[in-house]
C-alpha cells in the first residue's frame, strides 16, 4: 500500500523555525533536444492550499493547465525564466538551469526567507534547500513545477507552428523516435540544441 506523502512537511518545519515566506522552485526541459530550459519559482500562501497540486509529471495536461492559472492567481509572488538553446550550448544545461533559477529568485518582487529547490544545489543571496524529488515531496516545489512545465509546453506549441515538420506539439522537443527521424530528414532547426544532437546528426555549422 502506497504511503500518502505529506506535501507540507518541509514548509511546516521551516515555518516552525520562523521562515514564513517560503518559495518553491523547479525546472522543465533539461532533457529535450530542442527549445529552452524553463525555471519557475513561486511563493504560495500558507493557508488555503490549492487542491490537486502535485508533481507536474503526475498530472494530466488538462489539470496542469487549470492549476497553472489558479497558482498564478493565488501566488504571493512568482517568476518564470527561460534560457534558450544557444545559451545551453554555450554554458551547458546544468549551468543554464542554474542561470534560469537565479533569474527567478532575483526577479521576485517580494524576497522569500528561503527557497525550496528540486534537486539542484544553488548558491544565492536567498537561502535555498535542495530536495531530491522535491516536486513530489513539497507543495511549493510542486506548484513551481506546474508553472515551469505549462509555460514551456506553451512555448513548444508556438514553435510547432514555426517548424511543423518536427512535431514539437507532440513531443515538446524530447528525443522521441518521431523527433529523431525528423531531425535526420530535415536537419536541425534554429531551436535545436547542437550540443545535444551530435549522436543523431553530423552538423557542420
Amino acid at each position: 500500500m502506497k504511503t500518502e506523502v505529506d506535501m507540507f512537511a518541509y514548509e511546516r518545519s521551516l515555518r516552525e523555525r520562523g521562515a514564513w515566506l517560503i518559495g518553491g522552485m523547479d525546472e522543465a526541459g533539461r532533457g529535450p533536444l530542442a527549445g529552452p530550459v524553463v525555471a519557475a519559482a513561486v511563493i504560495m500562501p500558507s493557508d488555503d492550499p490549492i487542491e490537486g497540486v502535485n508533481d507536474s509529471k503526475q498530472l494530466s495536461e488538462k489539470k496542469r493547465e487549470r492549476l497553472y492559472d489558479e497558482i498564478i492567481a493565488r501566488a504571493i509572488d512568482y517568476k518564470i525564466s527561460a534560457v534558450n538553446e544557444k545559451v545551453i550550448d554555450e554554458i551547458n544545461i546544468l549551468n543554464a538551469t542554474k542561470r534560469a533559477m537565479a533569474e527567478c529568485v532575483e526577479g521576485f518582487a517580494i524576497s522569500p526567507h528561503v527557497v525550496l529547490v528540486d534537486a539542484v544545489k544553488l548558491s544565492l543571496e536567498v537561502p535555498t534547500v535542495s530536495i531530491i524529488k522535491g516536486d513530489a515531496l513539497s507543495y511549493s516545489i510542486a506548484a513551481a513545477s506546474i508553472l515551469a512545465k505549462v509555460y514551456r509546453d506553451r512555448l513548444m506549441l508556438a514553435y510547432d507552428e514555426q517548424y511543423p515538420e518536427y512535431g514539437f506539439a507532440r513531443h515538446k522537443g524530447y528525443g522521441t523516435r518521431e523527433h529523431i527521424e525528423a531531425l535526420r530528414k530535415y536537419g536541425p532547426c534554429p531551436i535545436h540544441r547542437h550540443s545535444f544532437i551530435t549522436h543523431f546528426i553530423t552538423d557542420d555549422e
